[in-house]
């Protein structure tokens, strides 16, 4: 079965990356753990605050890896005779992504309280305009023009 895709009208030439960055995240498992928020913090400035109770911050790691920004959790059992009677702190791995728009520069993370701040910064909106120059066809600056048989020149 073929699929369609709003991406194959001949209007929308080059922007294959894009669907494929969709396709991406449509397929990325989404657990909902962490649980995370994501909030405007200026004008260009965004934060991405996740609950990692029970992490450390050797234990966790921010990359950003073509466009997406990767948040690793695994957690290091410490052999150090506790004995629990009930573990209700999460205490599994985790990878969480989040798909990150052209331009966007991850600037900071900190861990506070057992949340991780990561903070993002967008650039201003730039308009670019420029002109392309129109050349004439080779075969219409010919100096020579054959009419009727016979060179004439123009």
């Amino acid at each position: 079965m073929t699929r369609l895709s709003v991406f194959d009208s001949p209007l929308l030439l080059g922007f294959d990356r894009v669907e494929r960055m969709l396709d991406r995240i449509a397929k990325a498992s989404d657990d909902g753990y962490p649980p995370y928020n994501i909030e405007q913090t200026g004008e260009q400035g965004l934060r991405i605050t996740l609950a990692v109770a029970g992490f450390s911050m050797d234990e966790l790691s921010v990359t950003v890896e073509d466009n997406q920004l990767v948040v690793r959790g695994k957690q290091v059992d410490h052999e150090d005779g506790r004995v629990y009677l009930h573990r209700g702190i999460a205490a599994r791995r985790f990878v969480k992504t989040f798909l990150l728009a052209e331009g966007v520069e991850a600037v900071d993370a900190t861990l506070a309280g057992g949340l991780l701040h990561v903070d993002l910064e967008r650039p201003a909106p730039e308009t670019r305009r420029r002109t392309i120059r129109i050349k004439q066809d080779a075969r219409d600056r010919d100096p020579e023009r054959i009419v009727e048989g016979r060179a004439e020149r123009a």
